[in-house]
């Protein structure tokens, strides 16, 4: 089987960073190559796990069970955080006589999972079985989560601040998040919010220590630990010191330490795999808009202060294009293109709001400007009228263009868009962490 190379010390001076990390196959090749069934400890126990829960849920055991859950988006600090505390909380109580079963579930659909390629390439890395059958996703779950959160033992949530409405029967054990606190789960334990590139940083970290105060340590299978090692470097840049806290690096270092890779060095460890799960990360093009749409997409349930309306759904994309590269994309290259996509879409995530983050570089006088963009749409067909419709695009408007946080710009193209629908531009850092919390308080508070 196939597996991350190894670079012998006597090359360490002169390979670059690049040596570290696997050569990348673009997703079509990937998937036009045959079935693999995975190796390793990792796999076999993802696989072994999966079949376990489900042979407990036919016999309505679900109470004995902690699902691990990650948020909806399904990236890979998602991804490695739930399958590293699933793993952790399984065999740290093996041998116990109160033995935990937990189960890693990622909110993404089969399907959805390998539009974004970094995660494909990284369970490659990992050796797990091909077409992602040792993993547990949420359109494999054999009961609706409304009625199948209250009957399990509880829900540990990572990266993520608070569990979707679907999932909140369900007793909260423990939270990871690097995201704001938005108060879920006051009891939780470990219940951890701390400023990191990486939420698997903080679950590893949990994971070391108590590894560590363990009479006897259990089996750290070392796919796991460059799983880990491989979400660190994506989501720090390779432990840049500018994008990388104290405890991303100090963490990272302890995992190195365990891991096949223990005598490389930590940066060039890191900087390779961030190089090359980058450029994995990056091999969209062959994306059209509708999957662009749908591969970082995050939605929920909100509740207002309406009496009309009591709920209402908020859906937010991540893309790392801008407004006018992706209406190129689309079959006509027409703005109304680009809407009549967007609108399929959101009629099928049946969303009343959604938000759409764009974000790309811009070369000017030689150098390269970070733009965002904000596309906010409001629909009137789903659980909100026209006028109701109306009212509510207008509070999110107001929230989020007198926001002191970020200074906001009409799109150049904004005097010919539809009602209930606006860009902008702006050049703050504010992604997905700053500005869903805003959308969100102003749906809250909408009458």
């Amino acid at each position: 089987m196939w597996s991350l190379p190894f670079v012998s010390s006597a090359l360490l001076a002169v390979a670059p960073a690049a040596a570290f990390a696997p050569h990348i196959q673009h997703p079509d090749q990937i998937a036009m190559n045959t079935y693999e069934r995975g190796v390793g400890h990792f796999s076999e126990w993802s696989r072994a796990t999966k079949k376990e829960f489900l042979i407990d849920w036919q016999a309505g055991k679900e109470s004995e069970w902690i699902l691990v859950q990650g948020n909806e988006g399904g990236d890979l600090d998602s991804m490695t955080a739930a399958l590293t505390w699933a793993y952790h909380l399984g065999h740290s109580t093996l041998n116990t006589s109160n033995p935990i079963k937990a189960i890693a579930l990622l909110q993404t659909p089969t399907h959805a999972l390998d539009l974004r390629p970094e995660n494909q390439l990284a369970l490659k890395n990992s050796q797990m079985t091909s077409g992602h059958e040792d993993l547990l996703t949420i359109d494999e779950l054999p009961e609706d989560p409304e009625t199948l959160s209250p009957k399990l033992k509880g829900i540990v949530i990572v990266d993520h601040a608070e569990p979707l409405r679907k999932w909140q029967k369900a007793k909260i054990l423990s939270i990871f998040d690097h995201h704001v606190d938005r108060g879920a789960g006051p009891d939780a334990s470990p219940r951890i919010f701390e400023k990191t590139a990486s939420c698997t940083t903080i679950v590893a970290r949990q994971m070391l220590d108590e590894l560590e105060k363990l009479d006897e340590e259990y089996h750290m299978p070392h796919e796991l630990l460059e799983l880990v090692l491989s979400a660190i470097a994506i989501d720090s840049g390779g432990l840049d010191e500018d994008s990388s806290s104290e405890a991303d690096i100090k963490t990272s270092a302890r995992v190195l330490a365990r891991s096949n890779w223990k005598k490389k060095d930590l940066n060039q460890v890191m900087e390779g795999l961030d190089d090359e799960l980058g450029d994995a990360k990056k091999d969209l093009g062959h994306l059209g808009l509708r999957d662009l749409l749908r591969r970082d997409w995050k939605s929920d349930l909100v509740d207002t202060v309406s009496t009309n309306t009591p709920t209402v759904s908020l859906g937010f994309a991540s893309i790392p294009y801008s407004m006018d590269y992706q209406i190129d994309k689309t079959e006509f290259e027409e703005l109304f293109d680009w809407f009549a996509i967007h609108a399929a879409w959101t009629a099928e995530a049946r969303v009343d709001v959604s938000v759409c983050l764009n974000r790309y570089k811009k070369d000017e006088d030689g150098k390269k400007r970070k733009i965002r963009e904000i596309a906010l749409v409001v629909r009137d067909d789903v659980r909100i009228d026209q006028d109701q419709a109306d009212s509510l695009f207008q509070v999110i408007y107001n929230a989020l263009t007198t926001n002191g946080s970020i200074t906001l710009t009409p799109w150049h193209r904004a005097s010919e868009l539809a009602p209930r629908q606006m860009v902008w531009t702006h050049e703050s850092d504010a992604g997905r962490k700053v500005i869903r919390p805003i959308v969100e308080d102003a749906v809250m508070a909408w009458e």
